[in-house]
């Protein structure tokens, strides 16, 4: 038997126990049910949408790319203008940036990463009591985007749990690892406020500078959504046929990303898929597609995807932030003039686009594209 046939008749193998198991169970509970030596089927993509495996080219393009460097600490001090400039080249050029001396302490941080981790060690007893297909349920964990409607499933597991406020959902957080709620609870408390001076500084780098819309706009988000998404990328037998994650930009304000020592993020940067380097204790901060359109396309949520190793396992947490649930997002009135810069982008809420990604299967920035006035 050639070693092509062979392959495909392990993969067959693997698509078997694997449909018995159920792909709703997961990426973690494939590798645990033995060691797996091909992707199933199902994790294949089409040739066109798989990422390169090329070393030359993945060397290539990290050295194309450095993200911006805000330095928080500044941003607060008497260079504040110059951040902002800074801070508005990197939303304009890049929809990116990586964001240092933020004054979330290292413990923190590493807790958060460590009980997530732990969180994905749970036997898949513990897991499934949060398995659901409810896109609105307060905790959901699950696989994918959407495991009932892809094509196509992505090398990853997530938990998903809204954060704000806290009191109202902390009751649903898992109660496993024992300091889940606790490590969760510090972590997103912080990360919220962090949000608030970010975006206070992104309002002003937009130029809304009277006082009075900018109070009304920060009053807004500090009643406003947060959610956290942690995520699990197993290691992967042939991580040049999958990805952890495929081309999307966020709903959202802004994400506010931590992520351990493994690389695997990547951001479409002049049409070219570049590798973000890890730094230590930093959050990648990315612009959502809700400050897209409340820039009225000033500032633009960017593509991004994720990479798997055959070697590590790798943890992320995202924290998502955006106005309340309940709330219309629209162009700032400030950023559009019939003439020169006409309204770009329709009203819209999170309604909208619940229903929408309900009915359709997650691609790139479709989303985003529908809300666009043409």
């Amino acid at each position: 038997m050639s070693p092509a046939m062979a392959l495909n008749e392990q993969r067959s193998k693997d698509d078997t126990a694997e449909e018995k198991s159920g792909y709703e169970k997961g990426v973690k509970h494939l590798c645990e049910k033995g060691h797996i030596r091909s992707v199933p089927k199902k994790y294949i993509l089409p040739v066109a949408d798989r990422p390169t495996k090329r070393v030359e080219d993945s060397n290539a393009l990290n050295q194309n790319l450095q993200l911006p460097i805000i330095d928080f600490a500044e941003l607060l001090g008497p260079n504040r203008p110059q951040v902002l400039q800074s801070l508005a080249n990197a939303c304009q050029q890049y929809g990116f940036f990586q964001l240092v001396n933020h004054c979330i302490s290292d413990d923190v941080i590493r807790s958060m990463i460590d009980v997530s981790g732990r969180f994905f060690d749970l036997p898949l007893e513990e897991r499934v009591k949060y398995m659901t297909t409810d896109m609105g349920a307060p905790v959901r964990c699950g696989t994918s985007f959407s495991q009932t409607k892809d094509k196509v499933l992505c090398w990853r597991d997530f938990l998903k749990f809204l954060c704000h406020p806290l009191p109202d959902f902390l009751p649903h957080w898992p109660v496993s690892p024992v300091d889940f709620r606790k490590v969760v609870g510090t972590y997103a408390e912080e990360t919220r406020h962090l949000f608030l001076a970010v975006m206070e500084a992104i309002l002003e780098s937009l130029g809304i500078m009277e006082k009075e819309e900018e109070e009304n706009v920060m009053k807004e988000f500090e009643k406003g959504s947060q959610m956290m998404v942690a995520n699990f990328y197993p290691p992967c037998p042939e991580p040049e046929l999958t990805l952890g994650m495929p081309p999307h930009s966020d709903y959202g304000f802004l994400t506010l990303l931590l992520q351990d020592e493994v690389e695997g993020l990547q951001v479409q940067y002049q049409d070219k898929w570049v590798t973000v380097q890890p730094i230590p204790n930093a959050f990648v901060v990315n612009v959502g597609d809700h400050l897209e359109i409340y820039s009225n396309g000033k500032y633009k949520s960017v593509l991004h995807r994720v990479m798997v190793n055959e070697v590590k396992s790798r943890v992320s947490v995202a924290s998502l932030h955006s106005l309340p649930f309940n709330c219309t997002v629209k162009p700032s009135p400030k950023l559009v003039d019939d003439e020169a810069n006409p309204k770009r982008y329709m009203d819209t809420d999170f309604a909208t686009f619940l229903a929408y990604v309900s009915s359709h299967e997650p691609n790139k920035k479709d989303f985003l594209e529908s809300r666009k006035l043409h």
